[in-house]
């Protein structure tokens, strides 16, 4: 009996394991660790909303402000923070934001759970405001608050990519 071919056949397997197992863990890393860095807020670079009259965006009081970005897409945005603002003063002060979809942030970035903030939005829990209308072509940024203060802001596509 020849054990050769077996032998062949193991080694084989076990270098496409070994191949796949790297390519996984590169993938990985490019996907939560390898293109973001912590985004500085600073006069100029506030959480801004959009006023219901006007137009501009205008900086509004951010607390605590943790964020993340990347160089590689412009909805890579994630950002958490808190607001002394209440709903009543935000709704009737700034523009909202229908349609609103958190996108999932990097396991890195905890502070930032996506699903929560989504079934928040939908249920009324919290309210999603225009941040920065075409902060890149086609993309939008949007900041969701709560009742309590807690708050996010994230960037994504709006109407001109998504048909």
């Amino acid at each position: 009996m020849n054990a050769g071919p077996i032998n062949a056949g193991k080694a084989i397997v076990g270098a496409i394991v070994i191949v796949a197992a790297i390519a996984g863990g590169f993938l990985w890393y490019t996907a939560e660790r390898a293109y973001y860095t912590p985004v500085a807020f600073r006069p100029g670079a506030e959480i801004r909303l959009v006023p219901l009259v006007g137009g501009q965006p205008e900086a509004i009081i951010a607390e605590g402000i943790q964020g993340i970005d990347a160089d590689s897409s412009p909805i890579k945005f994630r950002a958490c923070f808190t607001t002394p603002l209440t709903l009543a003063t935000l709704t009737e002060t700034y523009k909202d934001y229908p349609g609103a979809e958190p996108l999932v942030a990097p396991s890195g970035f905890d502070c930032f759970d996506a699903a929560a903030i989504g079934k928040a939005l939908e249920t009324g829990e919290a309210l999603a405001f225009l941040s920065e209308p075409d902060i890149h072509p086609g993309v939008d940024r949007v900041v969701a608050v709560f009742a309590d203060g807690r708050a996010y802001a994230w960037q994504q596509l709006n109407a001109e990519f998504k048909d």
